[in-house]
């Protein structure tokens, strides 16, 4: 059973489009393809959303905060199969313990050249979680709603190519760019979110510039 919390997030799910998340249009020529577990829980009683540093020596992406995911592989069944099969071998997570709420729409994101779907899902059986292979996930982290909704931990950030997007200061990380701009949209689209001062502009972690850049 989901958290009353929650249910305007279940709620919009099924009929969000990539315009309501306020993302690039996806463009008609082949790319490669990945999937990312957006994965709310209730974990130690704490509505909370789980979030994972990548390792800083990863060429791509180095030290940035994300969802557990990544590329479809060909003897996937769906994004849904992606997300979990990932998630399962990124942080040990039992796909048995998520109930799956939504695919949303598939979005682009150019610095990788990825069709990225999110899955939209819920932490049924919430527990401690092992990283099998450090060399692909250094922490990860269930972040605190109400940490991510404080107006003070509410950013947008900018880089040296003039990228300008929202972020959330949490559990000592900017999250940000993709990770951060869907969580800002569905945290917004659902009502969870808070006012925030939006001229209130930082600069993206310098370890975090190339890896966007490249």
């Amino acid at each position: 059973m989901t958290g009353t919390w929650f249910h305007p997030l279940e709620q919009i799910a099924t009929s969000l489009t990539s315009e309501q998340l306020a993302w690039l249009p996806v463009p008609p020529t082949q790319e490669r393809e990945a999937a990312v577990l957006i994965l709310f829980s209730e974990f130690a009683d704490t509505p909370s959303v789980t979030i994972i540093e990548r390792p800083g020596h990863m060429r791509n992406h180095g030290g940035q905060p994300a969802f557990p995911g990544g590329a479809i592989d060909s003897d996937d069944a769906s994004a849904t199969a992606t997300a979990l099969r990932e998630a399962n071998e990124e942080i040990g997570l039992d796909p048995d313990s998520v109930k799956v709420i939504a695919e949303l729409p598939q979005l682009w994101l150019p610095p990788s050249r990825f069709k990225v779907t999110p899955v939209l899902a819920w932490w049924e059986h919430s527990s401690e979680l092992t990283l099998p292979n450090l060399d692909e996930v250094s922490a990860v982290h269930h972040v605190p709603i109400n940490e991510l909704i404080n107006p003070e931990n509410r950013v947008r950030v900018m880089t040296r190519s003039g990228f300008l997007g929202p972020a959330f200061l949490a559990r000592g990380m900017v999250i940000w760019g993709f990770t951060g701009g869907v969580l800002a949209q569905l945290l917004d689209l659902s009502g969870l979110a808070v006012p925030w001062d939006e001229s209130h502009v930082i600069d993206v972690p310098e370890a975090h510039q190339v890896s966007w850049t490249s």
